[in-house]
């Protein structure tokens, strides 16, 4: 009786992946390791109160289920935006606080729920 259900089972899968759709049936851990995440902007200074656009690249063999900004404030990473599909893009207020530098860096996750920090993006602020 076993067998038949995993027939049936197997059965519908190759049945429901030619119509695009599908069950994932697998055995053990499929996930190996945390995605990539990269994050850049086409600029090297911002003026101080203006926008700068960000883009993020992120890829993961169990696919990205979301990328998150940061803004790094003194010690502490202060969460800006998060974007759920690509193009991972955001337009950033810099602030006008005096501050000479903008530092922001993205998280990607996947889906296994493992995350991963872009390297920091140093930005010079002009007044």
């Amino acid at each position: 009786m076993r067998c038949r259900h995993v027939l049936a089972s197997l059965l519908a899968t190759a049945v429901l992946a030619g119509c695009g759709g599908g069950i994932y049936l697998g055995w053990g851990d499929d996930d190996f390791g945390p995605p990539s995440v990269n994050l850049a902007a086409p600029v090297t200074s911002v003026p101080a109160g203006g926008t700068v656009r960000v883009v993020a690249a992120a890829a993961d063999e169990n696919g990205i289920d979301e990328v998150a900004l940061y803004r790094i404030d003194g010690d502490r990473a202060v969460f800006v935006a998060s974007d759920l599909s690509a193009p991972y893009e955001w337009d950033v207020l810099v602030p006008d606080d005096g501050r000479t530098t903008l530092r922001l860096f993205a998280r990607a996750t996947d889906g296994w729920g493992e995350r991963a920090d872009s390297r920091e993006l140093v930005l010079t602020v002009t007044p």
